[in-house]
């Protein structure tokens, strides 16, 4: 068992680990400037290489009314980027041989057996499954699926469940505030989906991954918030990640103005998509464990080769925003992640193999294995500008 301070990520100079201090300190300027244009209200960044954090600064307020100065260890709401450790939990459930990438979900949760696809109605002999509905509402008919829904389709967002499309749109299911993944995912079974699966990539922001999370429990025999202190958050050290938040730990939350605070009622629907509250502590964590290939701290949760599986492309040419009637091309992604495949080709300032997840709440954070690079974002304002203008600034800072 590893001592208290042997469970800390060591610090080195930026010089130590192949950056520039100057580079590095252009970042504190470059997020001072968001907070002054009130793009976000403030951040905490941590920025490690070559095993060693380099970087790790509190930027603005915690709270833009009292004007309380962001901390170190401020805690967010990760919404979506809670969805990388469903990924980890999975590859332990394969490389347990718990279940299989290829198992149709029905294997695991019966009632998902004979799920149906919405299409238009018309034309009647042709199926066209529309990619957005979110009002005005067509006409439509059901289809069989072609083929069984997967686990790699929940993982990879290929599944068309509950991802703003026709199906979603129809659907009769409404979450109840006590509901738990056992209760909850049999009903989500009665489907539609939007499209058939593996034809389509579409978010499923919510639902999709809250389907293996369930698995999860089925096949380890735990739930799932448990099985994760167990496997993830306890070998790592993470101690302030958890979807309740104790009570000694609320005054460090960033207050986001306008919040409803829902995010600090109790749950007992630990949700593998979304609702786990972090620090930038913890992440840096869990993404130098994804650096060094599945081991941190002497503890190996996951193999190489599951970390390998997790963030190669699974998905083809699936993957990117639909942009002027095409997609965005040089990124693909894996399990759970999304995945820079050519920086040039994708306009990127992250590294070929980059890997990482962070959506609504506005946290990101990613890892580069070939520069041995983990870089953590808590924000609390989602933009697409600030992560991308502390990529090209973290980039600029490498001098080897």
């Amino acid at each position: 068992m590893l001592k208290a301070n042997e469970m800390e990520l060591p610090s080195g100079t930026p010089e130590e680990v192949g950056m520039s201090t100057e580079g590095l300190n252009g970042i504190d300027e470059l997020m001072q400037k968001f907070v002054d244009d009130e793009v976000i209200q403030g951040a905490v960044v941590g920025i490690g290489r070559r095993g060693k954090v380099a970087y790790y600064e509190a930027h603005g307020f915690s709270d833009q009314d009292t004007r309380a100065p962001m901390q170190r260890d401020a805690m967010f709401q990760m919404a979506s980027s809670t969805k990388p450790i469903l990924g980890v939990a999975a590859m332990m459930m394969i490389e347990e041989g718990l279940f299989k990438l290829g198992d149709p979900v029905e294997k695991y949760i019966p009632e998902f057996k004979d799920i149906k696809v919405a299409v238009l109605k018309e034309p009647a002999d042709e199926d066209i499954s529309p990619e957005w509905v979110f009002k005005d509402i067509p006409e439509y008919r059901l289809v069989d699926v072609h083929r069984p829904l997967t686990i790699h389709d929940l993982l990879t967002h290929t599944s068309g469940l509950a991802s703003s499309g026709l199906g979603s749109a129809v659907a009769k299911w409404k979450r109840g505030p006590e509901e738990i993944l056992e209760t909850w995912i049999p009903q989500v079974a009665a489907g539609p989906l939007d499209f058939q699966p593996g034809t389509r990539w579409a978010y499923s922001g919510t639902v999709g991954l809250d389907v293996v999370a369930r698995i999860i429990e089925i096949v380890s025999g735990q739930r799932f918030n448990e099985f994760v202190q167990k496997r993830i958050f306890d070998p790592l050290d993470m101690k302030d990640t958890c979807w309740n938040l104790p009570k000694e730990k609320v005054s460090r939350l960033v207050v986001i103005r306008g919040d409803k605070k829902s995010w600090q009622k109790p749950t007992g629907y630990f949700s593998g998509s979304y609702l786990i509250i972090s620090s930038a502590r913890d992440y840096m964590r869990f993404e130098q464990m994804l650096v060094n290939g599945g081991i941190l701290f002497g503890n190996r949760l996951i193999s190489e080769e599951s970390v390998a599986l997790m963030s190669t492309n699974k998905v083809g040419d699936l993957y990117g925003n639909v942009d002027k009637g095409g997609k965005t091309k040089g990124v693909g992604f894996g399990y759970t992640v999304g995945i820079t495949i050519d920086p040039l080709l994708a306009n990127s300032p992250r590294g070929e193999g980059t890997c990482g997840w962070g959506v609504a709440a506005g946290t990101v954070s990613w890892s580069e294995p070939k520069r041995e690079l983990t870089v953590v974002l808590m924000v609390q304002q989602p933009t697409q500008e600030v992560p991308n203008e502390l990529a090209k600034a973290v980039s600029a800072a490498i001098t080897d």
